[in-house]
């Protein structure tokens, strides 16, 4: 029979290695923004790794319209921790999916 104390550290260590890669967290952050706000994600146009887990930048189609140019779309910042479990999600642009920005 193995020691106890020595299982537990095992555990420790494994679920500390089994942290999520980059494709998984992307993939997660979309369903989880979609569950929250009812709203399917388009893409994903940035993501980084901070200190505190992941920071997303997620476009999402929140009115759809015809012709489909003058649909309007919204990014989103989204917060997830190490485990790739969403934090905090906030609105930081809405735009018509048709115009360019005016400042690069």
């Amino acid at each position: 029979m193995a020691n106890t104390s020595e299982n537990r550290s095992g555990d420790k260590r494994k679920s500390e290695e089994e942290l999520p890669g980059a494709m998984e967290v992307l993939r997660g952050a979309r369903a989880q923004l979609a569950e929250l706000t009812g709203m399917e994600a388009e893409s994903v146009s940035s993501f980084e790794r901070t200190e505190n887990g992941w920071v997303l930048r997620i476009e999402v189609l929140e009115l759809a319209r015809v012709p489909d140019t003058m649909s309007l779309l919204a990014s989103y910042e989204v917060e997830l921790d190490p485990h790739g479990e969403l934090t905090g999600y906030r609105r930081r642009r809405r735009y018509e999916r048709g115009r360019a920005d005016r400042n690069p």
